[in-house]
């Protein structure tokens, strides 16, 4: 079953129908008992840092995660908020994070003559940098997804870049280790590449 974590803080109902949408049941849970049963789990996120990672100490879900996600190896896909939760820590905030990945959250820096926005907002093209099942069927095209976020990911360790995008600068638009990818674009809001992103999560990863 894939479990999509409520925390109060994601678009659970989006990623629920886009799931329906390519074939697949899944439910909107913050029980421990439920996540505990989980073969596949998604931690969406929109909003700060800290008040993600307080919210999952608040009910209790940060032990049975690390259970699941360090011990068990489930995988899980974490999305924008979700995905920079999965590092150790962000410019956003003085909380640690779930430091699953070796890397941290930072803040879009442009030069000042830059006339770039924040947050980067809408649609922008993402590079595969690594193979991935995550990504099957998808090598031949120009993949697009739809991005809103001020802050972004720096991974210590370059293989574990999955995808970048530029705005202003490259940076990691995705990541992948083992059994933990996280992306920072919204699949559910990405019509036909984001369906066949959940597709492939649900079906290959």
């Amino acid at each position: 079953m894939i479990t999509i974590i409520d925390y109060g803080m994601g678009n659970v109902g989006s990623i629920k129908n886009m799931l329906k949408k390519v074939g697949y049941n899944s439910i909107i849970t913050s029980q421990i008992s439920e996540i505990k049963n989980a073969t596949k789990l998604i931690l969406p996120g929109v909003g700060s840092f800290d008040n993600g990672i307080k919210q999952l100490s608040d009910l209790d879900l940060i032990d049975v995660l690390n259970e699941k996600i360090l011990n068990e190896k489930t995988p899980i896909m974490g999305i924008c908020l979700g995905m920079q939760l999965m590092t150790k820590n962000s410019d956003e905030g003085k909380l640690s994070g779930l430091g699953w990945l070796n890397a941290k959250t930072i803040r879009f820096n442009f030069n000042q003559d830059s006339s770039l926005k924040i947050p980067h907002m809408g649609w922008n093209s993402i590079k595969i940098e690594k193979k991935s099942k995550i990504f099957q069927d998808m090598y031949a095209q120009e993949n697009r997804f739809y991005f809103v976020h001020s802050y972004h990911v720096v991974c210590d360790n370059q293989e574990d870049i999955l995808t970048s995008t530029f705005y202003g600068y490259n940076f990691a638009s995705g990541f992948e280790r083992d059994n933990i990818v996280g992306v920072q674009f919204h699949p559910e809001k990405s019509h036909k590449f984001g369906m066949q992103l959940l597709k492939n999560f649900a079906e290959n990863f």
